[in-house]
């Protein structure tokens, strides 16, 4: 299981897998199963959005456990939750904002540990 932060300028945490666009994040979707996912929505000039990969996992029904959205774009990140509220599994956890800390420290200290 990996964990992926979609952003094209933030960098990446520990323990996570980059995806600097969303057809790498939606290809990553797609071949692997995905713990925890966080998605930025404006992905550079001219590019497909985080809206995008929330319309893939919508429609393809492949949600991870856990969905943060980290973007500073309010309209971006009202958007995404709603899309994804509507359309996801009552199981799964999604947070209109960015990972705590907390979070984040843990996954990076069992990324630490598998080394």
């Amino acid at each position: 299981m990996i964990h992926v932060f979609l952003d094209d300028v933030r960098l990446c945490p520990v323990g996570f897998v980059a995806a600097h666009n969303a057809e790498e994040c939606i290809l990553l979707l797609q071949e692997c199963e995905v713990g925890v996912l966080s998605l930025d929505f404006d992905l550079g000039w001219g590019q497909p959005t985080g809206l995008q990969v929330a319309s893939f996992l919508a429609s393809s029904q492949r949600f991870p456990r856990e969905i943060y959205l980290h973007t500073s774009s309010w309209s971006g990140k009202q958007a995404m939750h709603q899309l994804l509220y509507r359309s996801k599994p009552e199981s799964v956890k999604l947070v209109n904002g960015p990972m705590p800390h907390d979070t984040l420290q843990t996954i990076a200290n069992t990324a630490k540990n598998r080394l």
